[in-house]
């Protein structure tokens, strides 16, 4: 089921099945990338309790125990329940059930929690450990934007701008979505900006690791105008658009990534993975801007 909530400046719509976001409107123009099969079929993903994909789709646990997962995880196929609506915020919820323990073995409540203000759409993903272990687990989001975002346009037009000149040499992807650590191309040499060309997406996302920018906007070359996504406290940030040329980029904030080749396969070893203590209460936030 779908639902509205609004600002002054914003609409966003969001759907229960999945908690993603479908719509982000302002000033009578979409600007969320909205599904069109010919080149990706999603548009705004949750990933919990993974981002990326592990080696052959599962990891050992220290407690003895399996992790099996698909890429991104389990939470965008859910349906999750609406916990609470008002006119400029909503929260969705999934508990752990009998299906969730057979793929990943820990009792949770996790809540996406989204609110507007003014220009700015803040998305909050809340993972309570309801079990007697520490929980290890991963957050990401995946909102793709139109690129470009008006009639006459084109793709090359557009760019990346981090907040601050970053020195990024980003893994090569495998088709089964592993990052190669021994096979790297450099991407920003002590830059700010990116250019965007479709071939820079033929093998997939740039993973930057580790940035120091704390956002990223979208835009055209020529203007201010554009898409933000502040980021702080994620340790990744992926930059990715469908290798069949999509006229869409998606900005990603990721508190892990796939497993690397150097990595191996117990799942607590990951890079960029939370630990949950039992009973507790742990909230990641990024935002989205029309600016």
């Amino acid at each position: 089921m779908k639902y509205q909530i609004q600002s002054d400046k914003l609409q966003v719509t969001l759907d229960s099945n999945g908690a993603g976001i479908t719509s982000i409107i302002r000033d009578g123009a979409e600007y969320l990338w909205q599904a069109d099969p010919e080149y990706w079929s999603g548009q705004a993903p949750v990933m919990f309790p993974i981002c990326g994909c592990l080696r052959g789709g599962e990891a050992d646990l220290l407690n003895g125990k399996k992790v099996r997962l698909d890429r991104h995880g389990f939470a965008r196929r859910r349906e999750f329940i609406v916990k609470e609506q008002k006119a400029d915020e909503v929260t969705y919820e999934l508990v752990s059930d009998e299906e969730t323990m057979k793929a990943y073995p820990f009792p949770f409540i996790f809540q996406m929690n989204y609110k507007v203000v003014d220009n700015c759409l803040y998305i909050n993903h809340i993972v309570t450990n309801t079990g007697d272990e520490t929980m290890p687990y991963f957050i990401g989001g995946h909102p793709a934007f139109f690129c470009p975002m008006k009639e006459g346009e084109r793709f090359e037009d557009y760019v990346v701008e981090m907040e601050v000149p970053e020195y990024a040499n980003c893994p090569l992807i495998s088709p089964s979505g592993e990052l190669l650590d021994e096979k790297r191309t450099l991407y920003f040499d002590n830059e700010s900006v990116l250019p965007l060309e479709h071939h820079l997406f033929y093998h997939d996302a740039l993973c930057l690791e580790y940035p120091k920018s704390t956002y990223a906007i979208l835009r055209h070359k020529d203007s201010e105008h554009g898409i933000r996504v502040d980021f702080e406290g994620f340790d990744f940030f992926q930059i990715w658009s469908s290798a069949n040329d999509g006229p869409f980029v998606a900005l990603e904030p990721w508190t892990g990534t796939a497993t690397t080749s150097i990595e191996d396969d117990i799942f607590e070893h990951k890079r960029g993975v939370k630990l949950l203590e039992p009973g507790k209460t742990e909230t990641t936030t990024y935002s989205i801007s029309i600016v």
